[in-house]
């Protein structure tokens, strides 16, 4: 098994575990993200009670879902978020370690003819997490969206009912709707509250609204949002470089140990200790990350979602930077930071749960494969 094949596969599973446990984080801040309401709300507003609940942070969005919805609100969209998760972590973790492999060897080469010293910088390690999160973007944004849908679903259904309210008043005191009132009926039927939202279902209905090309919606800002991964792992690489710069070969002859082997051999620091330092580094460079593309992803979750149904199109969105110059005019610059504190949270805790787990994960899958070389070699 190749060393791309051993990190795909240990990203999978660390992934998996950090999912599993930071998903009602996940999903409270998507629904964060995605409320839109204007600077200036109207104090008829059919979801004004909604958002000064959401205001209120984020325990009290986690206790309304819970109270409305019940536990299962919190993991709406959890069997695709995990297929995505192991997609995702598998396809990026596979070509960064290519890609990085192949940064290695020029860099070797490039010693060799007496520039640099033989490591990876900055730049090229920038470059490799790019290249691998672009493909990883194109590959898996479509499982995504139908998280994302899932997760949105609940708001969607809370808003068209509003209006089906404001569409079945006497004529005489109704407000002006919009002239293709019928269409928007059609839409409010399709997200009743009596449809069983399963994935099955968010696919089609996502196809119905917008065909093939509706399944990689938002896929712009998530490519730019590359610099996310990139930027994570552009410190987290710095930063264990400078903990490993005087690693030496194990008593295995290996050079390319994982992280966590090569500090014990260096400092010959306790295991715990040794863990707390990846979980740091991760912790680090995802706080870093996050703070610098966030309003990235509140853009991308718009585009994402379900859009909006109603008269008010200062919530409807055409593309990203249709959406962009609306969130600026409607919401002014803080609607890009909507729930950032609860992603915050969700993101350290996620990425320095993965990146411990992936390092232990490769450890183990590295010793096996040494004891089978071994066997093999006895034979």
């Amino acid at each position: 098994m190749s060393d791309a094949m051993v990190n795909g596969l240990a990203g999978a599973g660390g992934g998996l575990v950090a999912q599993l446990l930071t998903y009602p984080l996940q999903t409270v801040n998507t629904r964060q993200q995605t409320e839109r309401r204007s600077k200036k709300p109207s104090s008829s507003s059919s979801d004004g009670s909604q958002a000064t609940i959401r205001k209120s942070g984020t325990i009290l969005e986690i206790y309304r879902v819970i109270a409305e919805e019940g536990w299962g609100g919190l993991y709406r969209g959890l069997t695709p978020s995990l297929l995505g998760t192991v997609a995702s972590q598998s396809v990026y973790y596979y070509f960064y370690q290519l890609f990085r492999n192949a940064a290695e060897s020029n860099a070797r080469r490039r010693r060799k003819n007496g520039i640099g010293d033989g490591t990876v910088g900055m730049s090229d390690s920038l470059l490799v997490a790019a290249l691998a999160g672009s493909l990883n973007v194109l590959l898996t944004n479509p499982i995504w969206v139908v998280v994302t849908r899932m997760q949105t679903q609940t708001q969607a259904e809370m808003k068209s009912s509003a209006l089906q309210s404001e569409i079945e008043k006497p004529p005489a005191s109704r407000e002006a709707l919009p002239a293709d009132v019928e269409s928007q009926e059609k839409q409010i039927n399709i997200v009743s509250p009596a449809t069983n939202h399963g994935a099955a279902y968010t696919v089609q209905d996502l196809y119905r609204e917008a065909g093939l090309i509706g399944f990689w919606k938002g896929v712009l800002p998530t490519l730019i949002m590359v610099s996310n991964p990139a930027i994570q792992f552009m410190i987290y690489e710095t930063l264990l470089k400078e903990l490993t710069k005087k690693r030496k070969i194990n008593k295995h002859g290996m050079k390319d140990v994982s992280p966590l082997e090569v500090n014990a051999i260096a400092s010959n620091i306790p295991r715990l200790t040794v863990n707390c330092q990846i979980f740091v580094i991760g912790s680090i460079g995802k706080l870093g990350a996050t703070i610098a593309t966030y309003p990235l992803l509140v853009v991308k979750s718009r585009l994402q979602a379900k859009q909006a149904i109603g008269r008010d199109k200062s919530t409807q969105y055409t593309g990203t930077l249709d959406a962009i110059f609306k969130m600026i005019r409607y919401e002014g610059l803080t609607g890009f930071y909507k729930g950032m504190s609860t992603k915050i949270v969700q993101s350290v805790a996620a990425a320095a749960l993965l990146l411990m787990i992936k390092e232990e994960l490769v450890k183990v899958a590295r010793k096996l494969l040494l004891r089978r070389q071994k066997k093999l070699a006895s034979r």
